[in-house]
């Protein structure tokens, strides 16, 4: 049986997000039983050089939503990071899911050897569909969901693994 690049990044980024907003319920009720502003952990950070709690949503999104544009071969979906409130991020995560759905697997036949261009700082970057995505994109993705995680359990949420993996 052969992995398809659609089964190792359509399921994973739709799973990861829904985890996301399971914690964020719970950061929510959290804040709500200790009075505390949910402003307080949209604009946390781990440490100062870091994205905030907010910036790291934005970043697992336009990981997502750039990796299966590119995967694919359809334009990439330009969101504005301007979401201030828990209400904002969840939009924006339910935003990125509907796009990521809204592809069709069809579209992802041939991924694993199409070669993905990166414009970075430095340099350009050109790597197969499989490379891309398996050594760059779900890395990255994962980095943004874990601190975002991070985030909330620094500041008191009581989430664990069993929230993060959603078992």
């Amino acid at each position: 049986m052969t992995l398809s690049i659609y089964r190792a990044s359509v399921p994973l980024y739709i799973r990861g997000f829904s985890q996301l907003a399971g914690i964020m319920d719970k950061a929510e009720a959290n804040a709500a039983a200790r009075k505390i502003d949910l402003s307080v952990l949209v604009n946390s950070r781990l440490a100062p050089d870091m994205y905030p709690f907010s910036g790291q949503i934005q970043r697992a999104s336009d990981t997502a939503k750039g990796t299966i544009a590119r995967l694919a071969g359809v334009e990439i979906p330009s969101f504005p990071d301007d979401e201030v409130t828990f209400e904002d991020l969840r939009g924006r995560i339910a935003k990125t899911v509907d796009f990521i759905k809204s592809v069709p697997e069809s579209a992802f036949d041939g991924a694993d050897t199409r070669e993905i261009t990166l414009k970075l700082r430095d340099r350009d970057m050109t790597l197969s569909g499989a490379d891309y995505l398996l050594d760059r994109q779900l890395p990255n993705f994962y980095f943004h969901i874990t601190t975002a995680y991070a985030i909330l359990r620094h500041n008191g949420v009581d989430i664990g693994k069993r929230d993060y993996l959603g078992v």
